[in-house]
């Protein structure tokens, strides 16, 4: 039964914000209703809002925060009070450790009954104090312009991150007939660094010898790719980039040496171990990158710029220490910078003759499909401006080493928290923030399970995301380190009871297809991506294949493991001896 909309109803707390939402420029909110929340799923009847019903809370928040990655939007997820504003945590967390910005509203018991235990109370302003930028528990309807503008100010200004709005239901409810229209407030630059600042820099570079410009995700959160990409080609300096900085060179730019870190290239760590002079933007020497941190970039004397101030000297002291807007800090050292020092010439040389050294070789032995030859021809054949989402684990780690990205914002991966889950929601979010461009996510056996209940979602959506999932049938990650680390004691990594992922999407209304053979691996990819609407490719790979290079825990980066050292005959096809 319809029930016609009540466009005559007078304003409320709920309507008001539905109206504020489409002032700030929202347009796709994810979330799902209950008890609490009603009022405001009331309201977003007669707005302009599209709400897009997700199927579990944590899929609402991964969406928002893969809409947020991939078009540096704000991303909004709702949820109802208790266990659902409980089931947004993770995604909120996620987008708070990897500096996303995302507005998170939840509904909350009317407010004379806060603080009584009342059904399906819980403290959420408590609970996410220490994983936002900033929370309210609104507690008056003219509280909201305040709220609201500030909200989306915190979450946009300075180190993005997300922020919380409890919204009580009898504040929903109020009458709202005297506020004002929102107007979003002004969101401030950070600040200029200053020029004493970036001439020590200059002073630093230009004195060096060997020096590597380390980049990190805060090249893209500051708008700074293109300032980035003309200074190292000016510069020649070689450049190494994080997991989340890849894409800031795009592929096959000269300076670029890779990633660095744990499951980094060669090239790109021996660079750093043997660089006299670190040019740091906006990265946070991140374990993942540094390994033992005490031996990472042992001759160097370390530049830092970052937006953040508080990241500088926080890990590593600098010698020179650059606060302020990132890009801003980039084109001033490109403005001052002078021709290459010729003395630097030998060690750039250097650093690209180890970049075509130590390349990926995917000339693998045996039968199976082997994943990174896999995913470098999927990156290949795929749009140059394709999104490709992924989980965690090891194909995580092969999608870093091995697919191909223009920018940043290209790849979505869950960076600091390491969120098993998020690839799924989070291809899902940026299709709605990219419908005209590629979406894939590439997703392990494991992490596929934790939020398959997203493809009703993406079936119901048509949204043409193209789902590549490795299956191993074992938690591969962890089996590997099990292997290397716990003399291959292993312990519940088993998934070889996983259903038939073929008939699962299909179950869904989703086209799929499963290969084996090395033989079919171009058909499938081809098939896969020529598809109109979402399509699933089902890749049966080695539940023994190993990530490859990888520094061990708490060791420096300059020793890389090429393969396991009692397994000296399973030597993956890439290794060179050191």
């Amino acid at each position: 039964m319809n029930i016609p909309a009540q466009r005559s109803a007078p304003p409320n707390g709920a309507r008001w914000l539905t109206q504020a939402l489409e002032a700030e420029g929202v347009q796709t909110l994810f979330g799902y209703p209950g008890g609490t929340i009603m009022p405001f799923y009331d309201a977003l009847v007669d707005s302009r809002l599209k709400h897009v019903l997700v199927r579990h809370e944590q899929g609402a928040a991964l969406a928002a925060n893969g809409f947020a990655r991939a078009s540096g939007r704000v991303g909004v997820c709702i949820a109802t009070s208790g266990p659902g504003a409980s089931n947004l945590v993770t995604g909120i967390a996620d987008a708070m450790l990897d500096s996303v910005p995302m507005v998170c509203i939840t509904g909350q018991v009317a407010t004379p009954l806060l603080g009584t235990d009342a059904f399906q109370e819980l403290d959420v302003f408590g609970l996410t104090l220490p994983i936002v930028k900033h929370s309210w528990l609104v507690r008056s309807v003219d509280d909201l312009p305040r709220v609201v503008a500030e909200a989306f100010r915190i979450a946009r200004e300075g180190r993005p991150g997300p922020v919380l709005i409890d919204l009580p239901k009898d504040v929903q409810v109020a009458d709202a007939s005297h506020l004002p229209a929102h107007v979003p407030a002004t969101v401030e630059a950070p600040p200029a660094p200053t020029g004493q600042a970036i001439a020590d820099a200059i002073a630093a570079i230009a004195g060096a010898e060997k020096p590597v410009i380390y980049a990190g995700g805060g090249i893209a959160l500051g708008d700074a790719v293109d300032a980035l990409r003309d200074f190292a080609a000016a510069s020649g300096i070689p450049t190494v980039l994080t997991l989340r900085g890849l894409g800031a060179l795009p592929a096959g730019h000269p300076q670029s040496l890779g990633m660095l870190g744990m499951h980094g290239t060669r090239a790109a760590n021996m660079a750093v171990q043997e660089a006299d002079l670190l040019l740091v933007l906006g990265a946070r020497f991140d374990d993942r990158a540094t390994g033992k941190l005490t031996e990472f970039a042992p001759f160097a004397r370390v530049v830092h710029i970052d937006a953040d101030a508080y990241e500088i000297s926080k890990l590593r002291t600098a010698d020179v220490a650059v606060p302020g807007n990132v890009a801003q800090a980039i084109r001033a050292l490109h403005a001052a910078f002078p021709a290459p020092p010729a003395t630097q010439s030998a060690w750039r040389n250097r650093c690209a003759q180890h970049r075509e050294k130590f390349i990926a070789r995917y000339d693998a032995p045996g039968k199976h499909i082997y994943a990174p030859a896999l995913l470098k021809r999927l990156s290949e054949l795929a749009p140059a401006d394709a999104v490709i989402a992924c989980d965690v684990g090891q194909h995580q780690m092969w999608v870093a080493q091995h697919c191909r990205f223009n920018h940043p914002r290209n790849h979505l991966t869950s960076g600091a928290l390491g969120t098993m889950g998020f690839g799924l929601p989070a291809a899902m979010g940026a299709q709605f923030a990219c419908p005209e461009r590629t979406v894939v996510l590439v997703s392990g056996d494991g992490s596929f399970m934790m939020n398959v209940q997203e493809l009703t979602t993406i079936a119901r959506c048509r949204l043409p995301v193209k789902i590549v999932l490795l299956d191993n049938s074992s938690l591969g990650m962890v089996r590997q380190w099990q292997e290397l680390f716990f003399a291959e004691r292993y312990s519940e990594i088993d998934l070889s009871d996983n259903p038939d992922f073929v008939a699962l999407a299909k179950v869904f209304g989703i086209a799929a297809t499963r290969i084996d053979a090395r033989d079919d691996v171009e058909g499938g990819l081809a098939a896969l991506l020529a598809e109109p609407g979402p399509a699933l490719l089902h890749v049966a790979i080695d539940a023994r294949a190993n990530v490859w290079p990888l520094v061990p825990p708490n060791t420096a980066n300059s020793t890389m493991l090429e393969a396991n050292p009692a397994h000296v005959s399973q030597e993956a096809p890439n290794a060179i001896p050191a």
